[in-house]
Formats: C-alpha cells, structure tokens, sequence
C-alpha cells in the first residue's frame, strides 16, 4: 500500500471487468430504452408531423406502422453501446487510475474534476469510432422503412451506397455530442457522487450496498440530465445529417452548418429536449447502478477518489 490507493489491484484484469461491466450496462439499456429512442429521433427529424410530444409520436408510431416499429434499430443499438459501453467505461477507469497514479494523492485529489474531465474524453474519442458506422445505420434504418432491417445487412448497404463516408458521415457530430455529454456525465456524476457520500453520515465504506445504489441511481440521474441538456443540439445535428440529403451536397462540415442555419441554434437545443431529459436521466442511473452493481460481482471494486486529510480504511 502506498498512500491512500493500493495500485497494484488496478491491473489488466481489473480494465478488462471494468469494460465488460460497461459494455453490458450500455447494451442493456440504451436496448430498454430503443422505443422512446425511435419516438425522439421521428420527433427531431420531422417536428411538423410528430406534434403531439413522447407519448403523442408512440401513439402515432405504432398506429402507422404497428407496435414493431418501435424495436426499429435495436440490433445496432444493442451491439454498438455494448462496443461504446467497453470502452467508455473500460477506458475511463484506465485515463482516470493512471493520471491519478501520475499526480499522487494530493493533486489527485485537488484536479479530481480535470481528471475526471480528461479521463472520459479519451476514453470516449476511442469509443466512437468504433459505435459511428452502428449508429449511422441505426438512424438511417429509423429515417427509412425501406432500409435493411438487419445490423450488418444495413451496414453494409451504407458502404456499398456511399463507401466508407456512409458508416462515418456523422463523426464529427458524434464527437460534439458524445465528447461533450460523456465528459458531464462522468464529471457530474463523479462529483454528484462525492458531494451526497460527505452529505451522508454513515461512511462510504460502512455504508449497506443497497444504500450505495441508491447513491449511484441518484448521481446518474443528475448526471443524466445535465450531460443530455449540454449534448441535445449536436445530437439533433446527428439525427439530420444520417437523413439522406441532409444540408445539401458538401463536406461534412458544410452540410453541418446549412443545418444549423435552416433549422437555428434555438430549435436544435429545444426540439425534443424533454423526452431525451427523461431519456438520458434514466438511462445514465440505470448505467451506473448496473455497473457500480457488477463491479462487486465481478470481484473488483471501483476506483474513488479519496480526501487525504480525512481518514480513510
């Protein structure tokens, strides 16, 4: 034991459950939730018709196109946030435990939110390039009926249509969004998490492992909604630049702004906000409260950072 952490139990195996946990808690339920994911994107990419808010666009959804279209794009969302969940959370638990071992204790401590910061935008840069070609199948699926309904089959009809700028014609949106909203999410979460555990009377390590999933739910679901808030207009951006002719013919860039400008800054950041809120809040504490769950099962126990002036077992 040197100073407060023992780094010799973060090892390889210890990423390796992290990224397993992360990949299941991402898989499992951004899957639960695909039918309000498939109302939000009808929402952003066609305001006029879906009118009448979250349950109003189900209600419409299932009576034009019966209750399967609400499981549209499930496939590719179960495999690529399992893909984005092993190295979101596998990642971030590897940039944050190895800036810590590089700091020590004290700055470790003083830059938690830096590091924080850091950690999950790394680990998120190498997560996206492996979920962009599965998301750009999945909204082209959700925008188009005609599209091929299987994972692979609709990934390989975006090559074969546009090469390989078909799987990554969104990734500088996706970057502006994920980067973004998973730095909030770790970042407030971690923070959110420190604040309600001093908050407590009991401590962290005395406390019940029910009583510690309930501190996770709580600080994944403020994370949630503060992370959707901050990303909502470039993930608005991503639903319409996967819609085929989308900001004209151009680079992505440019395509990007015509956007911007067509739709105005305002109804980007506004248009579906609410039910992505409750989406993503969700969501987010579902993720942690499965991951700070199977941690333990798994046999590791998650890195926290810790106060050097206050004592600790």
């Amino acid at each position: 034991m040197v100073g407060l952490y023992n780094w010799n139990k973060y090892d390889q195996m210890y990423y390796l459950k992290g990224a397993l946990c992360g990949g299941i808690c991402c898989s499992v339920t951004h899957g639960a939730l695909c039918p309000v994911d498939v109302v939000k994107t009808r929402i952003q990419l066609d305001p006029i018709k879906y009118n009448q808010g979250l349950v109003g666009g189900f209600r419409q959804v299932v009576a034009a196109e019966g209750v399967g279209a609400l499981a549209t794009g499930l496939m590719p969302t179960a495999i690529g946030y399992f893909v984005q969940g092993w190295f979101k959370f596998g990642g971030n638990e590897f940039f944050k435990i190895k800036f810590c071992q590089k700091l020590g204790d004290q700055k470790s401590w003083d830059n938690r939110t830096a590091i924080m910061l850091g950690a999950s935008a790394c680990a998120e840069f190498i997560a996206d390039i492996f979920l962009c070609p599965l998301e750009a199948a999945r909204i082209r699926q959700v925008s188009d009926p005609s599209f091929p309904k299987g994972t692979f089959a609709a990934m390989g009809k975006l090559v074969q249509m546009e090469g390989l700028g078909g799987w990554y014609s969104g990734f500088v949106p996706i970057l502006f969004k994920q980067i973004p909203y998973t730095m909030a999410k770790f970042a407030v979460q971690g923070s959110a998490e420190i604040a309600i555990y001093k908050a407590l009377p009991t401590k962290r390590e005395d406390m019940s492992r029910p009583a510690k999933m309930g501190v996770s739910c709580t600080s994944g679901f403020i994370a949630g909604v503060a992370a959707a808030i901050i990303s909502h207009p470039a993930d608005s951006l991503l639903s319409k630049i996967n819609k085929k002719g989308a900001g004209g013919d151009g680079g992505t860039v440019s395509r990007l702004w015509n956007i911007t400008k067509q739709e105005g800054f305002m109804k980007l950041a506004t248009t579906g906000l609410g039910p992505r809120c409750i989406m993503i809040g969700t969501l987010t504490a579902g993720q942690f409260l499965i991951f700070d769950t199977m941690m333990p099962i798994m046999g590791v126990e998650k890195f926290h950072f810790h106060d050097p002036a206050e004592p600790h077992h």
